[in-house]
C-alpha cells in the first residue's frame, strides 16, 4: 500500500471512530427526554421540511430500511408527534410532518443535543479547527453525492 493510500486509510479509520464514539457518548448521556435518538433524527428531519417528507426521504437520512422507518414513525404518529397527509404530488403517497407537539419536542430536545454537540466539539477543537473541519467535511460529502448521488434530499441543510 503507497503512503497516500495508508494515510487515507488511518484517516477514514480515525474520523470514523471519532464520529462512532461521539455519537455513543451523545446517546448515553443526551438529553433525548422519551425520545431514541433515531425517532429525534426523524424529528429533526422533519422540522426542516415545510411541505413535510415521503417516507422515502426519511429512509435515506435515517439509514434504516422503509419497514425500520415505517415502524418508527408509527410509534411517533402514535405519540402524537408527527402526523400524516396525503402528497398532493402523488395520490399513492404520504407526507410526514411535525404536530405542533412535535415541533416543541423537537425543539426543546433539540436545544439540548445542540449544547451538548457544542460542549464535545469545543474541548478539543478552536474555531479555526471547527472550521476546517466543516469545510473538509463539505468537500468529503459533496464528492461522495457527485460520484453515487445524493445522500439524502436535504443534506445541503443539515446543521445537527
Amino acid at each position: 500500500m503507497d503512503r497516500t493510500a495508508r494515510l487515507a486509510n488511518v484517516a477514514w479509520e480515525t474520523m470514523f471512530r471519532a464520529q462512532a464514539t461521539l455519537a455513543r457518548e451523545f446517546e448515553r448521556e443526551g438529553d433525548w427526554g422519551d425520545l431514541l435518538p433515531r425517532e429525534y433524527g426523524v424529528l429533526y428531519a422533519l422540522s426542516t421540511a415545510a411541505d413535510g417528507l415521503r417516507i422515502i426521504d426519511l429512509c435515506e437520512d435515517a439509514l434504516l430500511t422503509q419497514a425500520g422507518v415505517s415502524r418508527l414513525v408509527s410509534r411517533l404518529e402514535g405519540r402524537g408527534l408527527v402526523e400524516r397527509s396525503a402528497d398532493p404530488a402523488d395520490g399513492r403517497a404520504f407526507r410526514l410532518r411535525l404536530t405542533a407537539e412535535g415541533q416543541e419536542v423537537q425543539r426543546r430536545v433539540g436545544r439540548a443535543h445542540a449544547r451538548q454537540v457544542t460542549t464535545a466539539m469545543t474541548r478539543a477543537l478552536t474555531p479555526a479547527q471547527l472550521k476546517t473541519l466543516q469545510e473538509l467535511s463539505a468537500v468529503l460529502l459533496a464528492e461522495a453525492e457527485a460520484a453515487s448521488g445524493p445522500i439524502s434530499p436535504y443534506s445541503e441543510r443539515r446543521t445537527s
